[in-house]
Formats: structure tokens, sequence, C-alpha cells
């Protein structure tokens, strides 16, 4: 019955679309191509002097072979390229206060418009040794490398390409090369005006396919299980034409003997439990489109006969959920670390007896992007090194949380489990397209430009 079930679900994916007519504009492949170009012609214009000069790093050298990309070099490939070219050596020098960034290449092609080759291969035959030599023209005091033992997104040098850059290198020039990992972790994790103009269709087209997915239009208690949706959900991302960047998953809590701890949410759940009216369904889901990535958890309860809206006893809790949300963002300030904003957010919950789990990261170029992790559900007392990391701003965050709250009715306790993708300014933190702050219930009427 659900082999037949996920037929039926494919053959009415293609009328969602024409149900939602407000569904964001979803960009034709040319046009994707023409925004990633002009946002990176911007970074470089823009971020890229000012992480390199906060860092006081005058060189910047990214060096990535085909197929074994640097994560950040990846991020700095014109669109229509789709992995690393032979070896490709970028390099950004800063010529100092009042010029401009200068970005060249160091490769046998052009690395699109901004990267251009300065390397001749016919005058100098060792790629290697041409990459030395202009180093040595350009006498940088320091010379950042992608080299980092706390984040692995600022550690994209290969060992191979360390040994072999520090072996063409002058001695004087070996000692003036250094971790760039401040200049790597700044330059991903920053958002332009740009980005955010756009970001927040990003994040709507995710929370709208959530929405359809926790619907009657997808779900008919009794006969869909979870596995279901989740797979829903994944044919529902390519059809319109994104990817995922992680596999969705969807879970059960009801008035049960189980328990719903930490492992069983991550690592340990179920899949193919049938869906049955008083479940509170679970969802966690990303998309990735022009290169930025979402991540979102929402909840939705499946009513029973009679039943018009879901009990009052998972509002309450619900509420809890936002609460938590709440006290954390209000502890989003600009140069105090993720564990510093770890432990006033964890103190406050506990001032006020709520039962708060936080395990917050950086949203971006990758899913679990760039900068300062606010605590992991299995290490609430800080996490060293990557929650050492202090918070800038023109940052986004992945708002990642739980409540856990004892349901009488239920006998057990259970967790409110959120996930808002939101934008730190320096001063205020917004949620790029909203928060749900009520729990969806199916069935129920989805309106075309309904997202909860």
């Amino acid at each position: 019955m659900a082999k037949i079930y996920t037929f039926f679900l494919l053959l009415i994916s293609s009328e969602l679309i024409a149900q939602n007519p407000y569904f964001p504009k979803v960009l034709s492949m040319r046009e994707r191509a023409e925004v990633i170009d002009n946002w990176l012609e911007e970074r470089v214009q823009t971020v890229l002097p000012a992480v390199m000069r906060r860092s006081e790093i005058d060189m910047w050298v990214i060096i990535a072979r085909e197929y074994n990309e640097d994560p950040v070099i990846k991020t700095m490939l014109p669109a229509t390229w789709q992995s690393a070219r032979r070896t490709t050596m970028l390099i950004a020098n800063d010529p100092g206060e009042g010029k401009s960034i200068e970005t060249f290449g160091m490769s046998r092609y052009n690395t699109g418009e901004l990267f251009k080759t300065v390397w001749n291969k016919e005058e100098q035959p060792d790629q290697w040794q041409a990459l030395a030599d202009m180093i040595v023209s350009k006498d940088p005091k320091k010379i950042g490398i992608n080299k980092s033992e706390t984040f692995a997104l600022a550690d994209g040098i290969s060992s191979t390409h360390y040994d072999m850059l520090m072996d063409v290198l002058p001695k004087k020039y070996q000692d003036r090369v250094v971790n760039a990992e401040n200049v790597a972790i700044g330059w991903l994790e920053t958002r332009t005006n740009s980005e955010m103009l756009v970001y927040q269709n990003i994040v709507r087209m995710a929370h709208q396919i959530i929405a359809e997915g926790f619907s009657e239009k997808v779900i008919q208690p009794g006969i869909t299980t979870t596995d279901d949706v989740v797979w829903w959900y994944r044919d529902r991302i390519r059809e319109l034409g994104f990817t995922a960047w992680f596999h969705p998953s969807v879970s059960i809590q009801r008035a049960d003997p189980e328990s719903f701890d930490h492992l069983r949410s991550f690592s340990e759940r179920p899949d193919q439990q049938v869906i049955y009216p008083g479940d509170l369904l679970h969802v966690d889901f990303g998309i990735t489109y022009l290169r930025l990535n979402t991540d979102t958890q929402q909840h939705a309860y499946v009513l029973k006969p009679g039943e018009e809206e879901a009990p009052d006893f998972l509002k309450e809790a619900f509420k809890k959920g936002n609460r938590v949300q709440d006290i954390l963002t209000s502890n989003f300030k600009s140069g105090r670390t993720g564990n510093e904003i770890l432990k006033a957010t964890l103190d406050q919950c506990n001032s006020e007896g709520l039962k708060g789990v936080i395990y917050t990261h950086p949203i971006g170029f990758h899913g679990h992007a760039a900068g300062p992790t606010i605590g992991l559900w299995d290490q609430q007392g800080g996490v060293p090194g990557k929650g050492d990391y202090p918070l800038y701003p023109n940052t986004a965050h992945s708002i990642e949380l739980n409540a856990g709250v004892f349901i009488e009715a239920w006998g057990k306790e259970i967790r409110i489990m959120l996930e808002e993708d939101a934008f730190f300014d320096g001063e205020n933190v917004r949620y790029i397209d909203g928060r749900a702050t009520e729990i969806m219930t199916i069935p129920r009427t989805l309106e075309p430009n309904s997202r909860y």
C-alpha cells in the first residue's frame, strides 16, 4: 500500500505547482549563472578586501586540484565551472589601503573574469616556480593559506600542495606563510546586501515545500509513512530544480511509551512509521539554490476526528520553544563567541524554568557553514575551537534548538525541535522569512500563499 501511495504522490506533484501560483520565481539555469557571477564580482570587490585587512593578511593563496577542491575555491569559481581544472591556483593580493585588491590566477586557464591567469607556460613551464616568482615579486608580509586545525572549511589545502608550496618558496618567504583561517571563514560567512535580497525567497521556497509536504495533499493518516513523506520531499526538491544538501527526515512523537531522547532524534530515528491522527510530526529539511542553503525544522499535528486545532498542551509546549528562540537571539552581540552566547542563553533558560538545548550554526555557502558554533546537542558546556570564534555582523545563522516539555496527557517528555534561518546585522537578529509561531495541522486547507 505504501508503494502505491508513493506513486500517487508523484502523480499529483505537478498539480501542486499549478495550485500554488504564489510560489517564488525559480530562475532558469542561465539566469542562475548570471546571478552567481554578479554576486561573486560584488563579493570580490567588497567582502574580500574587508576580511583580508581585518585579518592583516596581504596575500591569500588558494590551491586546489580537480575533484579535490578546497571548500573556499568552490565559492570563487565561475557559475559555469563545476570543479577546479588541473591544478587551480587563485591569488588575492592587497597592495595596501586606498588600492584595490588584485586578483589573478596561476593556472593553465582563466578562472572566469575575476581570476585571469598570469602564468605563461611557454616562458616558465613549471607552474609552482611561476607561483613562487610571483610571490617574490609582490613581496607580501603575510602569505595566507587555507590551513586550519579547527575549521574544516578553512583547511582546504592538501598536504601534497602544502609541501610543494613550501619546497618552491625561498626560506625568507616560507617564514611568511601563515594560517588564513580568519580570511577563509570571513569570506564564507559574510553575506552581502544583494544575497540577502534573494535569500528571503530561497527560505520562503523551503517553507512552502515543507507546508506542502505537511498537508493532506501528501499525507493520508493510516496509510502514509514517514518515509513516504521524506521521499516526497526529495522528489519535490528535484522537480523544482533545487538540490538537497542533506536527506530530509520526518519523525513522530505521540502518546506512547517511547522516549524521544537526543540519540533517537539525531541518529537512531525509526523509519517507515505509519502516520496516525494524534501524531506530532517533525521535519528537518534544507535546499540548495544559487549556492545558498536553507535549514529548517518545523512541526505539524494530525487532527483526530472532531478536532479543529492542535491540543492546548501542544500549543503551550510550542510557545516554550519560541521562547527559547527569543532568549537565544537576544544574546547575539557582535564580538561574543559562540560559547559565550551559549552560556548566556542556557543560564537565562534555566532561570525561567525552560529546558532548552542549543545547537545553532551558521548558514550560507554551506549548510553547516563557516562561523561560530553555538552549542552541539551533546556539548552544552561549550564547543572548543569552533565555539570560541566570535560573532560578526552581516552573517546568517540557523537558529537550531529544542525545548523539552513534559506532557501530562501523554505521560512523558516531548521535544519541540525548531530551526529557522536568521540574519544578524550587527545589532539585531531577524528571521529571513519569518518563523513558525504555531503548529501546522493536517488536514487543513492549504492556501496558495500559505506557509504554515
